[in-house]
């Protein structure tokens, strides 16, 4: 199996699945280190908008620069207005986050709407044992409660 053209999904034909999908909402992207991101985000059935597959992410221990992710590709993406959103589901680990800080300060002054998925507790774990980081983003990702 080859790669999406527009996505950089895992292709059967030059567009995937995603791409073909004309249900699919074309104003927000998902923007994804892996193909397996796109495939455990697709079965929260949560999601309804695009994909971009980056590739990797960046990581200057193993010399991964922007250069060698498809950032190039999400810029062209961009540049038709048509998108409004973009999510970044980063993996929630150093080159995650330097990955998705990166692709917010250049895309922000295009005026588009920049989200990070929240990270926070597992549901069934136990306080005590979470990481500093990890409790910290549950603090900042918390929400009003609806009763």
């Amino acid at each position: 199996s080859s790669s999406c053209a527009t996505c950089g999904n895992v292709a059967q034909e030059e567009l995937c699945n995603i791409c073909r999908d004309t249900r699919r909402d074309p104003s927000v992207i998902c923007v994804v280190e892996e193909p397996k991101d796109v495939v455990a985000i697709e079965r929260t059935r949560e999601f309804r908008g695009r994909y971009h597959v980056l590739g990797g992410a960046i990581s200057p221990i193993e010399g991964v620069g922007p250069d060698d992710l498809r950032i190039r590709e999400l810029l062209a993406r961009l540049a038709d207005g048509t998108v409004t959103e973009l999510i970044l589901a980063t993996d929630p680990n150093l080159e995650g986050e330097a990955t998705a800080t990166y692709l917010a300060r250049m895309i922000k002054p295009m005026g588009l709407k920049v989200t990070r998925l929240a990270s926070g507790l597992p549901v069934g774990g136990d306080l005590e044992y979470a990481d500093e980081v990890t409790l910290g983003r549950a603090f900042e990702g918390r929400r009003l409660l609806d009763v």
